[in-house]
């Protein structure tokens, strides 16, 4: 029997979103935006040299087709990433109304958001009164901080005396469909964290605001770090996604990652979670102990939360070719049978304008399916493929592209 490997590059977008200019970061469309593309054109131009140097290095998934992904996608040459494809290869376009994690994974999976997400206004305050007023009552606090759009660690910066003196959790959003609380893990208590995001959750949800995110860090004001221990408490996907498909069929569903968080626990038989190079070491793991029939979805985040958001275009670029290095040791370790699919969920290009995620098309490569190209996809098409692979009853919508 087979295995399939959905490895979901969080943010790794290629550029050329037909509808992009329906997207902004601030004032600006995301036209033109290209994650991949635009770091490729720093590091080749000696603009991206923090900790790493010269051009872009993805020599693994570059002889997929990573580089002919990018050409198809958006038409932009990527520096360094001109390897003939010895893979299957081709970009995802997607149809769902957002740029954000949630409608990325479900469409991945079959499941193309079918409704708008609420969003919140680009204003201070952002969120209306009654919900400020549930999250104190929540919280036990007389008041909130932040209230606002922004990027988690500026506004733990501008908070964090204020969080600590006070108790006060640190609420916040941004482009995407989510209301985010910042609080310290000791002073505020991480248990309490995930009680309240966990307690808040289904009146966002019944908002359609997709997801409440704990984000929790430790510290001082002026030496703090987020942890590991975010949890995203996300809406629950309106039909059956390919994890529900894969699991009515008996396979083994493994989520490594933020997977379980995204899809609500929904049709995941095993989590397991950490950093992203602890991620790698749960894949490496699954890829020796997983039985035939398994589904691995994983998706490995800090390319968009370390660096598309902060906009380090060379944290990113460092990032890449870690990934690549390890993409190559997963490529070595496959057995007969083994599907392997490298995509994304969005774009983040840290060479935009704002802080947000961007509306990009994404690469779609695989290791164990011959060698051509498919061309431009849809999001959807890569979980149906997935399903054929698997040969697993599939209503999900999308083709095999296989």
């Amino acid at each position: 029997m087979a295995r399939a490997f959905l490895v979901v590059m969080d943010s790794v977008g290629c550029g050329g979103a037909p509808d992009a200019g329906n997207f902004f970061n601030g004032e600006r469309p995301d036209t033109g935006a290209n994650t991949l593309g635009h770091i490729a054109a720093a590091c080749a131009a000696g603009k991206a040299e923090e900790g790493r140097t010269g051009p872009l290095k993805m020599p693994n998934l570059d002889a997929l087709g990573l580089g002919a992904a990018i050409r198809l996608a958006s038409g932009a040459a990527a520096p360094g990433l001109e390897a003939r494809p010895e893979g299957l290869w081709g970009a995802a376009t997607e149809t769902s109304p957002g740029k954000d994690t949630p409608s990325g994974h479900w469409e991945l999976a079959g499941v193309p958001v079918p409704w708008q997400w609420h969003y919140f206004p680009d204003t201070t305050p952002a969120f209306p009164p009654e919900l400020v007023a549930e999250v104190c009552r929540l919280a036990g606090t007389e008041g909130i901080l932040g209230n606002c759009h922004a990027s988690g660690i500026p506004i733990i910066e501008k908070h964090c005396e204020e969080h600590l003196r006070t108790g006060w959790p640190i609420c916040y959003t941004s482009a995407d469909s989510v209301f985010q609380i910042a609080a310290h893990e000791e002073a505020f208590g991480l248990q309490r964290l995930l009680r309240l995001c966990e307690d808040l959750a289904p009146t966002l949800h019944a908002m359609k605001v997709g997801r409440v995110i704990a984000r929790p860090f430790v510290g001082t004001c002026d030496d703090f770090h987020r942890t590991k221990n975010r949890r995203d408490f996300a809406i629950a996907p309106p039909e059956h996604t390919l994890c529900d498909y894969v699991q009515q069929a008996g396979g083994k569903v493994f989520a490594v990652g933020k997977i379980g968080d995204i899809f609500s626990m929904r049709g995941i038989d095993e989590l397991r979670k950490g950093s992203d190079a602890e991620l790698m070491e749960h894949l490496f793991a699954l890829q020796r102990e997983a039985p035939d029939g398994s589904l691995i979805f994983a998706n490995f985040v800090e390319f968009d939360t370390l660096h598309g958001h902060q906009r380090d275009v060379s944290g990113y670029a460092r990032a890449l070719e870690w990934f690549d290095a390890q993409a190559g040791r997963l490529l070595e370790g496959t057995r007969p049978g083994d599907l392997v699919l490298f995509t994304a969920d969005h774009g983040n290009d840290p060479t935009w304008t704002g802080t947000d995620h961007t509306r990009e098309r994404v690469p779609v490569l695989a290791h164990g399916a011959g060698h051509r190209e498919i061309g431009l996809v849809n999001y959807a098409d890569v979980g149906a493929s997935a399903a054929a692979h698997l040969k697993v009853a599939y209503g999900g919508q999308g083709r095999s592209f296989l």
